[in-house]
């Protein structure tokens, strides 16, 4: 009897596993498109030096203009890319982000002036999505005892990303030049178009999920709490995170010598990521077992608790190992509150929902440094770290006070 190769099967997308493969092209795509999105910040200053601005005010303005350009779009656009992702499709999202994403990076190495940058950044934020359209895709296709643990596997590449994007934009300029950077950026990406538009496979959705939500969006959600309480985690997980970083260069001055500063702050700043990339995968599995609000508590809580005495470290080694273990305790946050919104909201909405879930923590991700700034230039450094701890123990509160097992929605079976 003829049989096919198992390694056909595999590319054609056939058998109960078919999950695996989507698991493993939306990895390794998140994390080419998140290294793209950041690889820019270490020459960002130079590029924009390069392209007419001259006045060292006007460099820095213009480079956070630039920087923040496409995470603004990426939060305002979020919801409805995942809505339009519940109506026509999930893999549809991924590919329209992924060749869209090719075209911006390719465009910005071809900027004439900071203004086409700036533009052309806001375009890359617009067209962009891919990693949270990952999110919406492997928690409505893994099975339900596998999502916690997939969705860490996910976040663990989006997280990797964040953390080679600044090293590999360290590296390349000064060997091919900061245009033929963003091109070859551009070509990565565009390999990942490639492998999602003939790898990826999604499961056929039923014709009432095809058709979308009409009316009120939020009123068709049938467990409003759980989510409410998600976006808000979500939200001060990236607040109290990014809301140290504006103070990290400047708290570092006052632990090591001069000299030294810059290097360990960028061990600061890393520290944090490479815990989290140690973590997600692992404290997703273990939500997968337990329960994902009690691990949410529980991370938000240890996160309170290492926080406080990195307002009173006395070297900077002291500083670069708690926030490593705070990247641990925090590392599984974003798989889990994905995971619980997908056990909240009705198969059709959840690409949507994420969506919303993905804005509220580019909303954290902007309002978070500019706290910190304010709190670290009017009250002191050390403030910044103590009221980070409050409000990461207000979270952790209210989600072990609100925790309880979702029920059931009304939706079609998770396949």
């Amino acid at each position: 009897m003829h049989r096919t190769i198992p390694i056909f099967d595999w590319f054609r997308g056939r058998g109960p596993e078919r999950w695996n493969r989507n698991l493993i092209v939306c990895t390794l795509g998140s994390f080419t498109t998140i290294v793209a999105m950041t690889l820019l910040l270490p020459f960002l200053p130079v590029y924009v030096q390069e392209l007419g601005v001259s006045d060292h005010a006007a460099i820095a303005e213009w480079s956070g203009l630039a920087y923040g350009a496409t995470f603004f779009t990426a939060g305002l656009t979020a919801p409805l890319w995942g809505r339009l992702a519940d109506r026509f499709g999930r893999k549809l999202m991924l590919i329209r982000a992924s060749l869209g994403m090719a075209i911006a990076m390719s465009l910005i190495g071809m900027a004439h002036n900071v203004v086409e940058l700036v533009l052309l950044r806001l375009l890359a934020g617009l067209l962009g999505g891919y990693a949270s359209g990952c999110m919406a895709l492997i928690a409505a296709q893994t099975p339900k005892e596998r999502a916690g643990w997939a969705l860490g596997v996910v976040a663990t590449g989006n997280m990797a990303g964040n953390l080679a994007g600044p090293l590999i934009g360290g590296t390349l300029p000064p060997i091919i030049g900061i245009r033929a950077t963003f091109l070859l950026a551009g070509a990565v990406i565009f390999v990942t178009f490639l492998a999602t538009t003939f790898l990826i496979r999604e499961e056929r959705r039923p014709v009432s999920a095809a058709r979308g939500t009409k009316g009120r969006y939020w009123a068709q959600i049938p467990e409003k709490g759980p989510v409410a309480i998600m976006l808000a985690t979500g939200f001060l997980l990236m607040f109290a995170n990014m809301s140290i970083e504006p103070i990290i260069t400047v708290y570092v001055a006052q632990l090591v010598p001069q000299k030294h500063v810059i290097f360990v702050a960028g061990l600061v700043m890393a520290a944090a990521a490479f815990g989290a990339v140690v973590s997600s995968s692992r404290l997703g599995h273990l939500a997968d077992l337990i329960g994902y609000r009690p691990v949410i508590s529980a991370c938000l809580g240890i996160a309170a608790m290492l926080l406080i005495p990195q307002a009173f470290v006395t070297a900077g080694w002291q500083l670069i190992l708690l926030r490593f273990l705070m990247g641990l305790a925090l590392g599984g946050l974003i798989p889990c509150i994905a995971a619980v919104i997908r056990h909240s909201v009705p198969q059709e909405m959840l690409a949507g929902t994420l969506g919303y879930s993905i804005s509220s923590q580019y909303a954290g991700q902007v309002l978070g440094p500019i706290g910190g700034g304010v709190v670290g230039g009017h009250i002191g450094m050390s403030s910044v770290f103590l009221i980070t701890a409050g409000l990461m123990a207000v979270g952790a509160g209210a989600n072990w006070l609100t925790a309880r097992t979702p029920r059931p929605c009304s939706c079609p079976p998770v396949p």
